[in-house]
């Protein structure tokens, strides 16, 4: 399986069952959607910012399907001024190169550093799909297991609405 081998250890701890999904590379969501076809999730698009002063970063999943700029997730956030993390960030906070970004990436977050903000349309569905920590594959799982996954963790999370 494509993905950090720690991450599925892990899962199988949390006894998270998931659907695997190998594709080919897939870095932005409307390359990722042609592989997704037919499969009972809905697919996250997942940002990864920091702060005005880079002394906090913030992980943002929400529905792939919605479009939001970074001035309006700024407003609903209530973050201040936010930018794109850099790649050197999304290395070490969340182990991920660029258009692999995903909240399994907190496994590489030992400082629990970041805080992640999940759009509350995800509550609609029961599943939901994200990259294994590479974009050649995506994972399936239930909802209520993201939240078993994030609890575990132990990062700051938050369900926040976003238009």
């Amino acid at each position: 399986m494509n993905g950090d081998p720690k991450l599925y250890r892990l899962l199988q701890e949390l006894s998270i069952s998931f659907e695997y999904l190998e594709h080919p590379a897939a870095p932005t969501i409307e390359i990722a959607k042609q592989y997704w076809a037919g499969h009972d999730a809905k697919h996250c698009k997942n940002l990864f910012f920091r702060n005005h002063k880079g002394n906090q970063h913030y992980l943002v999943c929400l529905d792939c399907d919605q479009s939001m700029d970074i001035h309006d997730i700024e407003q609903q956030l209530h973050q201040g001024k936010l930018s794109f993390a850099s790649e050197q960030r999304m290395m070490k906070y969340l182990g991920v190169k660029p258009g692999s970004v995903t909240p399994f990436g907190l496994i590489n977050d030992e400082e629990h550093h970041v805080i992640v903000f999940l759009d509350s349309n995800l509550l609609n569905y029961e599943k939901v799909s994200f990259h294994p920590c590479v974009n050649t594959a995506s994972l399936i799982i239930r909802r209520d297991d993201l939240v078993k996954f994030l609890e575990y963790e132990g990062n700051r999370y938050e369900w926040v609405k976003l238009y």
